[in-house]
């Protein structure tokens, strides 16, 4: 009976071990075995209020994220089908108040900034997903927009976007 049971635990764990497919890094990020080539398309820019080289730095920095923490590799746009693709949209861009003090006026600004990503997988489970990233940051409402506003982008909204669609896809957070 003990036998039968050590058996059974074996293949059982020999058959869970032989049937996966999925390569997984010391960055967290599980990438399908089959998968050797990411599409990272150009994100465009289509909020109503925009920053001209928002699309570009963020389209730079996802791509370098993910060549840097996955064995992928970048190909051209128009390379007719990468084993992953990206195409991203920022859909929106603003300036809003997030404190006012008991004078109603604001002590406190937000820049928020929002990305509608679509994720195509051609191999392994091809489960990908449509989603939209948003993130924001903080600003004295005592400082101008314009002279807080690519630090806040460099340093906060960027890296956090491009954080949250990397671990959305390979992490699957």
């Amino acid at each position: 009976m003990i036998t039968n049971i050590k058996a059974f635990i074996s293949i059982a764990i020999l058959s869970v071990l032989s049937g996966c497919s999925v390569k997984y890094s010391t960055t967290g990020a599980s990438i399908d075995l089959e998968a050797k080539t990411v599409n990272v398309r150009f994100i465009e820019n289509r909020a109503p209020i925009n920053n001209p080289t928002l699309s570009q730095k963020l389209t730079q920095k996802l791509r370098d994220k993910i060549t840097s923490q996955t064995s992928l590799t970048q190909v051209n746009e128009n390379e007719p089908r990468a084993d992953y693709e990206f195409k991203s949209t920022i859909t929106g861009y603003s300036f809003s108040n997030a404190a006012v003090t008991n004078v109603d006026q604001a002590a406190t600004s937000r820049l928020n900034v929002t990305v509608n990503v679509t994720f195509v997988k051609r191999v392994g489970d091809k489960k990908g997903f449509t989603q939209s990233f948003s993130r924001s940051a903080e600003f004295p409402a005592t400082q101008l927009p314009s002279t807080v506003e690519n630090g806040l982008l460099e340093n906060n909204i960027i890296p956090g976007i491009t954080d949250d669609i990397f671990n959305r896809a390979f992490a699957n957070w």
